[in-house]
């Protein structure tokens, strides 16, 4: 019947632009049988394009690739809190938000990205760059590459920065690495790497996943690159270093929100999880998942301390971030 065909479909709005999670779509279609149409756009573009469907819109899950804009999807009302047993035992408590006052959960974390340093080694040492707090050192003026701080990447960095050290302390690092600039930020992560590489710039902050993708490319201009620059994961005599987290939830409005919740826990299950790091380099969010991604492996020697904030903490500090990086001059 027309209702039961309805029932094997699945809508999806991605912010998630990788070629590689194509074999997940379809290796869920073909378990299920449930068909997945999807929709592509940046994490902004969704949570306005929910907004401005409301009930009309046909979205079933929302996939998003940055922290900041989850806990801003779920504050707006955005997500349908979900009770899942299978995705409660899998996510960490911090890689989730926090259960509504019925017990629903709005999003779960499902990837993560450690935002490191790279840095030039010819000129300097991973000890020059151990903590965040370093980057603002004034010895380093002229060095830094960053992209835009309004970036939901940075934003997230920046709003973990307050949690951790304060207002007043994030405003004045912030206004320490606009001094440390070697140019006014633009462009992608990628960008910061090359930059280093070239030696416009002596260390660059990044998500670990663009690193790892030139680790494994076996284009002779991305070898180049890598050899020239070391890595950092900052603050691990502290509280660790700052992971952002790639997520899933299900809309609103869902008229496949079972189909959602299964496609979630799916993308939960160990055989999706291997594919995040194998496929996209990413860690998993699952606890327990073993994998085997070389380059994430070289990256870290095998194991590393990651911030355990609660996203939520994180979320909240956008807008005061927002106003202290207006105050600094940082673009």
């Amino acid at each position: 019947t027309p209702a039961m065909a309805q029932e094997q479909v699945l809508n999806i709005y991605s912010a998630r632009h990788y070629p590689s999670d194509e074999l997940m779509y379809g290796a869920f279609s073909k378990a299920t049988g449930i068909q997945i149409k999807r929709v592509d756009a940046d994490d902004a573009g969704i949570l306005a394009r929910l907004k401005a469907e409301g009930a009309a819109s046909p979205a079933d899950v929302i996939l998003l690739v940055d922290a900041s804009r989850l806990w801003r999807g779920q504050v707006d009302g955005l997500f349908m809190p979900i009770k899942s047993p299978l995705l409660e035992q899998a996510i960490p408590a911090h890689l989730r938000a926090q259960p509504d006052p019925n017990g629903g959960t709005a999003w779960f974390g499902l990837s993560t990205r450690a935002r490191v340093v790279v840095f030039d080694k010819l000129k300097y040492k991973k000890s020059d760059f151990d903590s965040y707090e370093k980057l603002a050192d004034p010895k380093f003026k002229g060095q830094l590459c960053i992209r835009s701080g309004s970036h939901p990447y940075n934003l997230s960095l920046f709003g973990a920065m307050t949690e951790h050290m304060g207002a007043a302390q994030t405003e004045a690092w912030l206004k320490g690495l606009v001094g440390n600039m070697a140019r006014s930020p633009k462009g992608g992560d990628t960008d910061q790497i090359k930059g280093v590489a070239s030696g416009e710039c002596g260390m660059a902050v990044t998500n670990s996943y663009y690193l790892a993708r030139l680790m494994r490319s076996t284009q002779a201009a991305d070898v180049a690159v890598t050899e020239k620059i070391g890595v950092v994961f900052p603050n691990q005599s502290s509280w660790g270093t700052h992971m952002n987290v790639a997520g899933g939830a299900v809309a609103k409005h869902a008229k496949h929100s079972a189909n959602a919740v299964k496609f979630l826990e799916y993308l939960a299950s160990p055989a999706a999880q291997n594919h995040f790091a194998n496929g996209n380099n990413e860690w998993p969010a699952a606890q327990g998942v073993r994998f085997d991604n070389p380059a994430l492996q070289a990256m870290t020697g095998g194991s590393f301390k990651s911030e355990l904030l609660p996203i939520s903490a994180v979320g909240q500090n956008q807008t005061k971030v927002q106003q202290m990086l207006d105050r600094v001059g940082f673009k």
